[in-house]
């Protein structure tokens, strides 16, 4: 196994179809090429690899995040799209490991999110958690601010201020995902 990192603009159309595939929504199964590299242009993909480049595992950082938290904004590189091609054989959690200490050594402040089923899989990964604090970020939708779907913070790699700041998300003290217009 070997573990990659490509750029949005540098997949191949291959690779873009297998990664669409493998994530299975709808809404983007009939994504063109062309468009996801617009879509995702943000945007930066984690592999694992079989000894014929097929892809085992793959995870999308997202660059354009941004959380606004009593008034200031912090920027965070998102993990999101996590999914192997096999269950059960450890794909994922090789991927996630080789993601962490990439991400460690970059300095990338990085988190991402998941519901409560799937805490024990990280925690087996080794990825520090802030059980419940994903509810407390609220998202536009329309013109409604709303409760995240998720349930935890995964912490990949962030400053110890930055965790704090995240864990002391509440009721009273929500943090706001601001998008571009």
């Amino acid at each position: 196994m070997k573990y990659k990192i490509k750029e949005t603009k540098d997949l191949t159309e291959d690779e873009i179809k297998h990664i669409l595939e493998l994530w299975d929504i709808s809404a983007w199964n009939t994504m063109k090429p062309t468009y996801f590299r617009t879509f995702f242009k943000d945007s930066e993909f984690h592999f694992l690899v079989d000894a014929h480049e097929n892809i085992l595992a793959v995870i999308r950082v997202n660059f354009d995040f941004t959380l606004k938290i009593a008034d200031t904004a912090y920027n965070f590189a998102e993990a999101v799209g996590l999914v192997a091609a096999h269950k059960k054989k450890g794909y994922g959690a090789a991927l996630v490991k080789n993601f962490k200490e990439n991400v460690i050594h970059r300095n990338l402040e990085t988190i991402g999110f998941c519901h409560a089923d799937l805490r024990s899989f990280y925690e087996k990964c080794d990825i520090e958690i802030l059980h419940d604090k994903a509810k407390m970020i609220k998202e536009s939708i329309g013109s409604e601010w709303v409760n995240s779907e998720d349930d935890d913070i995964l912490i990949f790699h962030t400053s110890q201020e930055r965790k704090e700041l995240l864990n002391q998300l509440s009721v009273q003290n929500n943090a706001y995902l601001m998008t571009k217009e």
